[in-house]
């Protein structure tokens, strides 16, 4: 089965718990019920701060000063998408909850502000009387001038953000060490306006924009208070979810992954990396075909093998990742002290990553502090310090999470974790004295940080003394938060001195950082430490020293490339950033310092990753030097460089090698920018014979654009249509807009455009494949069943599915297909897909005539299995087996109720040809003596074919066959339920439902 077909019934599971009563939701979802089923790390209490109806569905949380937690709602979370759910018009709200009695308990609620504005707000910060909200398309500025928890000022510090009321939109601001603020948001933020709303261009004359020039996708990025110097700090992200940056700067956060494929991940940010959720030149998806591809679709999604793209710390498998913060408190086990301390809705646990060095980078483990055990509601969004050091979690408390659905808008719980009987009791806060806000800065909770890391930076001179006591305490991870505030004195550059002489490497690195922070001579430093011991000193140099114009920085960084050991992934990216600017000066450097030495296992790794020019012969002798299982990242490394010089390289190989590093060097020209000579000509002919009829040959035909052959792509799409090699001959005919070509196929109605369909069917995403579906669809000469099958290859994809819905509104689809298009809509992921095209097409109907409502309505119906029981004797034992009992025609039921949720098995009964289980597609065969058969093929030999039709069993001599098409539609009974009354359907499903494995 697909992960996509996996996922789909996953989701459908999900939902079908709205069949129960509303007792059994109100006693399994209780908040006694959920609390008890919490399970907490050893030493540690659970325990339930608030819950509905005080308010509901948190997305984030923060905690101020007075211990007081800060909610933003999602009541009104993807209204579009969840039609059903209830609307508060006056908008979500910002909630202030407030333990007055130190008993852990919120007993007073407020409304700090509500408006549609703020509407699923993903992310809030209180940092003394401002509150930073982040909504797409803004991040607004609340100010509350006189403390009455009514915000006298709005501002915008940011808009033009997309992604509004989109998960993947602008993430919660965080306060850093460093004095800035940090936020990120995922890749449908896309970009960055000011306030005056003009696009945002950071500091290093980038527009902030991800059209690949060179931004893409997600992006984390910081900037001043006032929203100044804005920083694109790392992009190509899919849907980060807020940031977390530890004293020494080092910066964290989550990626989620396409659903379903195993890949979310835990990132440290290093500055100005690309982490490969596209490829880095052209844009594409992870999902395309390409040199060096990785063997594991986790890896795979990150492009990993691609030279230019940063590791991941940690993949984490599937999941929804959300909020994050570190953990600067001492209340907590000592593991969890100086961690990340994660949120993750999708596998129902809050969890810690304690990382470790690894080269230049980190690697992590898990470490599990919350988890719901048995109720899979529990679905934490978001975690923050107490001013005490103990850690409250946001419980967005849903029956799922992730895919923009909300199946409960009224629930919502908060917990507090501490030490058993531990009192919630805070202590006031006082930053008018250096002493005062020196201890502040050392809290946990980011508002007390917030208010002393100001309060000693407005001090100036007279915060020294304080600061100089954490300076030079054991705690490196204080001494690294008073540097931030030391370096900014007039005698800072003697702190920033000190660290970089430091026995820390931490330190050193953090000095690095704050000397950069403050625009200090960084040649100067990086001469200092360009032979530093430490991999992660070295990398701070690196980046240092990126884009650097001093004539001294090529051989700086030639120094550091001299010391890679050919194994340190992380270093050999950070010297890549470093390079980034000064690609061939830097590179050349490099070369003359290494003279003929260069061709050993870390030269070839640092040529891999080279952008510059003089790499690219280099990389050709590589090729011949190496065999073809090494040849692969050589090749791919041709990709990321853009001069003209590589297609002269590229040619030699071709033409001077033998094998397969033929066939790559064909594959990695671009034809466009380069006169293919006669000897060319010779050897790209004799490889396209040798490939023909291969995924190779399309490649070859692809990269060289011999539109010549379209006709020979059109085969192999039409004859190997579910295979890799038809649906990539399609899509080339699709990027050259072969739209002629492919249309008239479909005249034929025969075997090869049943294939085309089919093929076509994979690139529903492509708006052309979705308008050449749609023009079959509604072209009525041709077969019913031809049209059934386009019709169905609208599912899935949101923008095919927009397109049929659109097509059922204006009444364009033929009356012969439309119960095909219902079963697209009634089995789609989205509720207002479901909702809406139940509005446009007529339902199945039921044996009293009268349509029946959507499945959305039928999952939640009760029935009677004993009745069901008998229904189910009398019409599907016809076909199926039941423990033994009836035919064995279509899928065995024993085992259904565990296999396919409620709605599933009404979509299976009401549109059995939405999902035809393997092994049981129908087939048409015709005879020689002009006879057919029809049915299911049991078993086939090399020269019979075994068909099955209900009961009946023929046997064919493959020598009579002419020809064997299978049928796009199931061979279970159409109209099934018109045999019944809509309750008698009812019946059934829940008989079905209790059909499941013997324990």
């Amino acid at each position: 089965m697909s992960n996509a077909k996996i996922l789909f019934l996953l989701i459908l599971a999900v939902f079908a718990l709205f069949s129960c009563t509303k007792k059994q939701i109100l006693d399994e979802h209780s908040v006694e019920t959920s609390l008890a089923d919490l399970k907490v790390y050893d030493g540690l209490e659970v325990t339930l701060f608030a819950s509905e109806p005080m308010f509901s569905n948190p997305t984030n949380i923060a905690v101020d000063a007075r211990g007081r937690v800060w909610v933003t709602e999602a009541y009104n979370y993807r209204i579009a998408l969840n039609p059903k759910n209830p609307v508060k018009k006056e908008g979500d709200r910002i909630m202030i909850l407030e333990d007055t009695n130190g008993d852990g308990k919120a007993d007073k609620s407020k409304v700090f502000y509500q408006g549609t504005d703020v509407n699923a707000a993903l992310g809030i910060a209180v940092l003394g009387n401002k509150v930073i909200v982040s909504c797409s398309p803004n991040i607004f500025v609340f100010t509350d001038e006189n403390g009455d928890d009514v915000p006298d000022k709005k501002e915008i510090l940011f808009q033009g953000i997309q992604g509004n009321q989109d998960d993947h939109g602008v993430h919660a601001v965080i306060f850093a060490p460093d004095g800035r603020l940090y936020f990120n948001m995922g890749n449908a933020g896309k970009t960055l306006l000011s306030a005056a709303g003009d696009t945002v261009i950071d500091i290093h004359g980038r527009k902030i924009l991800t059209d690949g020039k060179p931004l893409r996708q997600g992006m984390a990025l910081r900037c001043e208070m006032d929203g100044s110097n804005v920083e694109v700090l790392g992009h190509n992200f899919r849907n980060i979810y807020e940031l977390a940056v530890d004293p020494y700067g080092t910066i964290w956060q989550s990626d989620n992954d396409d659903d379903g494929n195993k890949g979310t991940r835990i990132n440290y940010v290093m500055e100005q990396g690309n982490f490969g959720y596209t490829d880095e030149m052209t844009g594409a998806s992870w999902q395309a075909r390409r040199t060096n591809i990785e063997s594991e679709i986790p890896l795979r999604h990150w492009h990993l093998n691609d030279p230019g793209v940063v590791p991941n710390v940690l993949q984490t498998g599937a999941g929804s990742p959300s909020g994050m913060m570190m953990y600067e408190g001492t209340m907590l086990p000592k593991v969890f002290q100086g961690q990340m301390i994660h949120a993750e809705p999708g596998h129902n646990v809050v969890r810690a990553y304690i990382t470790e060095k690894d080269g230049a980078g980190y690697k992590a483990q898990i470490v599990n502090l919350l988890e719901g055990q048995t109720d899979q509601w529990f679905r934490p969004a978001d975690v923050a310090a107490a001013p005490d050091g103990s850690l409250f979690v946001a419980d967005w408390y849903d029956p799922g999470v992730g895919g923009h659905q909300a199946g409960d808008v009224d629930r919502g719980r908060i917990y507090r974790i501490a030490p058993p009987k531990t009192d919630y009791k805070i202590s006031s806060v006082d930053v008018k004295s250096p002493d005062g806000a020196a201890q502040a800065l050392l809290n946990p909770n980011m508002d007390i940080f917030y208010q002393g890391w100001t309060a000693l930076a407005s001090f100036g001179k007279e915060a020294e003394s304080a600061l100089q006591k954490l300076w030079t305490s054991d705690n490196p991870r204080h001494r690294a938060q008073a540097l931030w505030l030391l370096a900014k004195l007039e005698n800072g550059d003697s702190y920033i001195n000190e660290a970089l002489a430091d026995s820390d490497e931490n330190i050193r690195a953090t000095g690095i950082r704050v000397a950069r922070r403050l625009n200090k001579d960084i040649i100067r430093i990086a001469k200092q430490l360009v032979n530093d011991s430490s991999p992660q000193v070295k990398r701070e140099v690196a980046i240092a020293i990126r884009n650097h114009k001093s004539p001294e920085a090529p051989a700086l960084w030639a120094e550091l490339a001299m010391q890679y050991d050919g194994k340190d992934r992380w270093y050999l990216e950070a010297l890549g950033i470093g390079a980034q600017g000064n690609e061939d000066a830097y590179f050349n450097a490099w070369k003359k310092q290494i003279g003929n030495d260069w061709n050993t296992p870390a030269g070839r790794q640092i040529m891999w990753r080279s952008r510059s020019k003089a790499a690219i012969p280099l990389l050709g002798e590589i090729i011949k030097s190496v065999s073809e299982k090494e040849m692969l990242p050589y090749f791919r490394a041709f990709d990321f460089h853009t001069d003209p010089s590589k297609q002269r390289v590229l040619a030699q190989i071709a033409t001077q090698s033998q094998g397969e590093k033929v066939l790559y060097a064909l594959k990695h020209m671009d034809a466009s920018n380069f006169r293919i000579t006669p000897a060319l000509q010779v050897t790209l002919d004799k490889t396209l014979n040798k490939y023909k009829g291969k995924l190779e040959f399309v490649e070859i035909v692809s990269a060289f654009k011999l539109q010549n052959k379209s006709n020979d792509l059109l085969s192999l799409s039409t004859t190997y249509p579910d295979s890799i090699v038809g649906k990539e001959a399609v899509k080339v005919l699709l990027n050259w807009n072969k739209i002629d070509l492919l249309k008239k196929t479909f005249a034929k109605d025969n075997e090869e455009s049943t294939g085309l369909v089919k093929a076509l069917w994979a690139h529903m995403y492509d708006e052309k494949a979705i308008a050449i579906m749609e023009n079959l669809v509604q072209d009525t000469t041709n077969s019913k069943e031809l049209r059934q099958l386009a019709v169905r290859t609208f599912a899935g994809p949101w923008g095919a599915e927009d397109r049929l819905l659109a097509l059922a509104a204006d009444k364009k689809i033929p009356a012969d297909i439309q119960m095909a298009a219902a079963g697209v809509f009634q089995t789609a992921w989205r509720s207002n897909i479901r909702e809406d095209g139940a509005k446009y097409l007529p339902l199945p109907g039921s044996k009293a005539g009268t349509a029946l409502p959507s499945i959305s309505i039928l999952v939640d119906k009760s029935g009677d299995a004993s009745k069901g029981k008998e229904i189910c004797n009398t019409l599907c034992i016809n076909c199926h087996a039941i423990n033994g009992q009836g035919i064995n025609f279509g899928p065995d039921l024993s085992e259904i109720g565990d296999k396919l949720s409620k709605e599933a098995l009404y979509a299976s009964i009401l549109y059995p040809s939405q999902g035809i289980s393997f092994g049981y597609e129908a087939y048409k065969i015709q005879l020689k003596d002009g006879s057919s058969a029809f049915g299911r093929i049991v078993s086939e030999t090399n020269d019979n074919i075994e068909m099955q039709f209900m009961h009946q069993h023929q046997i064919i001599n493959k020598f009579d066959i002419t020809s064997r098409t299978q049928v796009p539609t199931s061979l279970m009974t159409e109209n099934l339920q018109a045999a019944m009354t809509e309750q008698e359907l009812v019946d059934l499903i829940e008989y079905l439902g209790t059909l499941r494995k013997v324990q």
